[in-house]
């Protein structure tokens, strides 16, 4: 059996893994997958070495936190790696961990696919040598990163968003969009502001509270207005309610499934930055975009953040400032309530900023990234056995 190894250590990386799980397993193909990855992806037959749930933090303090686990995950990993001679390592986002543990696999002789690219255009741009030294293949998910990696001698394909195939055109059905908010009580004359702090624990303890106070005061405004929270896969729903407040002034509709799902049902969101702001960006929904850490990390991302003039994904690919982003000490909820008071209640300009996010599907490429990404790995996992002399 073909040994590969993932690390899919987030929650929109872990998906993507899953995917390329599923059309393997649909193949029938003789691969066992194994490395760092989520529940959903054990149950399509992945061998956990360590969980992404564990591992997705953000912030120097937080990895400091849990530098145990994340140091332990990293000396496992290279352990299996050392006794199944994975034919190939395909690794997902997470920098800081992959770029270390390409150069050890290389050391191993096991080649380094890398997918979903590290925003190395934005910051901290010297990696690029590194990845240069240590990466096969780096597998990109915007046509600009084709030339950026291009320009720095390394080999480079664009293989498209797989966001992309996780849209159905029922999410853009009307008649779809009452229906399932139906089942949630909400009225075709009601508003639903959703909340999305984020898919990381350490994203929840910065955000939540931001959020609910955010929802509060518009809720105070306008009686009508509607609250979801919509809670990622992977975390665990107790865990969140246990961050909830005792008491809350207004009536929270607490929901987990796939995010597109989740998403459909809103008329404007107040987003966490990240993968999320794509998904919400391509189902055309109003949105604001924010994002709180711990002072020493968000000190430390102002200072390296220069060459970009935004930080919502949405924004960086559309290159313009198409939704409001706010971070850190602006990110309060006074001014995001401002900010989504148009969205939700000004049907003209909610209506032109639903026609400007439309733009984004274009810049993404076209469907069938899962299937690129597979075709860009079989020339590794078809290559003869080649005995590596470990020290």
């Amino acid at each position: 059996m073909t040994q590969v190894l993932i690390v899919a250590a987030e929650a929109s990386s872990a998906l993507y893994a899953k995917r390329l799980l599923q059309l393997w397993k649909s193949q029938e193909r003789n691969i066992q997958a194994f490395g760092i990855g989520s529940r959903e992806m054990e149950a399509e037959g992945f061998e956990i070495v360590a969980r992404s749930e564990d591992l997705a933090v953000v912030g120097i303090q937080e990895v400091i936190a849990h530098w145990g686990e994340i140091k332990g995950a990293f000396h496992g990993l290279l352990r299996a790696a050392q006794s199944r001679q994975p034919k190939v390592a395909l690794l997902l986002d997470y920098p800081d961990f992959n770029l270390r543990l390409a150069k050890k696999l290389k050391g191993l002789g096991i080649p380094v696919v890398y997918y979903i690219s590290p925003q190395l255009w934005a910051w901290r741009s010297s990696r690029v040598k590194t990845v240069k030294s240590f990466v096969d293949k780096m597998l990109v998910l915007f046509p600009f990163e084709v030339d950026f990696y291009r320009r720095h001698g390394v080999e480079v394909e664009f293989v498209g968003h797989p966001l992309l195939d996780e849209l159905d055109e029922r999410y853009f059905s009307e008649e779809d969009f009452h229906f399932r908010r139906s089942r949630y009580g909400i009225r075709p004359g009601d508003k639903l502001l959703g909340l999305m702090p984020g898919s990381r624990k350490s994203e929840l303890k910065h955000h939540l509270q931001v959020q609910l106070e955010t929802a509060r005061q518009l809720v105070q405004e306008q009686p009508r207005l509607k609250v979801a929270l919509l809670v990622a896969p992977g975390l665990d729903m107790e865990f969140v309610r246990s961050l909830l407040p005792d008491r809350l002034t207004y009536s929270l509709i607490l929901t987990q499934a796939e995010p597109f799902d989740m998403i459909h049902l809103c008329d404007a969101l107040v987003c966490a930055s990240g993968t999320a702001t794509l998904m919400v960006g391509l189902m055309q929904k109003p949105m604001v975009v924010m994002y709180k850490m711990n002072p020493l990390s968000a000190f430390l991302a102002k200072r390296f953040v220069r060459s970009t003039q935004h930080f919502a994904m949405v924004n960086l690919i559309l290159n313009d400032r198409v939704v409001p982003e706010l971070f850190q000490e602006q990110a309060e909820p006074e001014k995001l309530a401002s900010e989504l008071k148009p969205q939700l209640f000004d049907e003209v300009r909610a209506s032109r900023l639903k026609s400007q996010l439309g733009a984004l599907r274009g810049a993404l490429g076209e469907q069938g990234a899962t299937q690129r990404v597979d075709r860009a790995l079989d020339p590794y996992l078809r290559e003869a056995d080649v005995g590596v002399e470990l020290r």
